[in-house]
């Protein structure tokens, strides 16, 4: 369902894989040229969000908007869509219901090449889960909070109700908490998907801690990064 946030109609739509994700927004990117009224989104592997808003308009959300969303799910193929799990560890449960997540996000050149690190871990520091997702080119921030809102994705698809999330970030802590107001306009999408996420859980505390204390998912970064340096050879 598509729902109505400060930057517009937004949606996220999942897929079996890139390909299939690729192809689905060169669909939506056919229909909109000829449209001529182009979405804003956003790829990350198997899954595409898009905002839908009215320039001309101010930014509001109007027909056209709406319009449009309702082209884009004709396009989906919903018998398909489902959440891809890591090949390398079983979709199940997790062993406890209040669990640690370390998150961390970089990018090498900032704007460059970027990815989001993550574990998951019990309240004995037992590592639960560990995930890495290359973004593509954006920024440190960005690839911060984009590991804070893949963490918590995968705490809720395996049963987690109460998370500590612990960063090294104190720009996205103190932005989580609602200290700091967000000022860059690019990080607004990926806030408003973790503040939905938020009343999933039945308690989620904001955690600032040193970068020593962040080893972990900083080396899910590095190594997701390095992994895609080798392949591109």
């Amino acid at each position: 369902m598509w729902q109505e946030t400060p930057n517009g109609l937004y949606k996220e739509f999942s897929f079996r894989d890139f390909q299939q994700a690729f192809a689905f927004m060169e669909q939506v990117a056919e229909i909109a040229e000829q449209r001529q009224h182009h979405p804003r989104w956003e790829n990350e592997w198997n899954k595409v969000r898009i905002w839908l808003q009215t320039h001309e308009a101010g930014g509001k959300i109007t027909d056209k908007d709406r319009d449009l969303s309702e082209a884009i799910d004709k396009l989906s193929n919903r018998g398909e869509q489902r959440e891809v799990a890591d090949k390398n560890t079983p979709v199940k449960d997790l062993p406890v219901k209040e669990i640690k997540m370390f998150a961390d996000g970089g990018s090498r050149g900032n704007p460059g090449p970027s990815a989001s690190g993550f574990v998951l871990l019990d309240m004995d520091n037992q590592v639960l889960y560990k995930g890495g997702v290359y973004l593509g080119i954006t920024t440190n921030n960005q690839a911060e909070y984009h590991a804070v809102r893949l963490g918590l994705e995968e705490a809720l698809k395996r049963g987690a109700r109460e998370v500590h999330v612990f960063l090294d970030s104190l720009l996205v802590v103190n932005q989580m908490k609602g200290i700091f107001k967000i000022r860059n306009r690019d990080l607004w999408p990926i806030h408003q998907a973790i503040k939905e996420l938020v009343p999933k859980f039945k308690k989620i505390v904001f955690t600032h801690v040193p970068r020593e204390q962040n080893k972990l998912a900083d080396g899910m970064v590095n190594e997701t990064l390095d992994n895609v340096r080798d392949q591109a050879g």
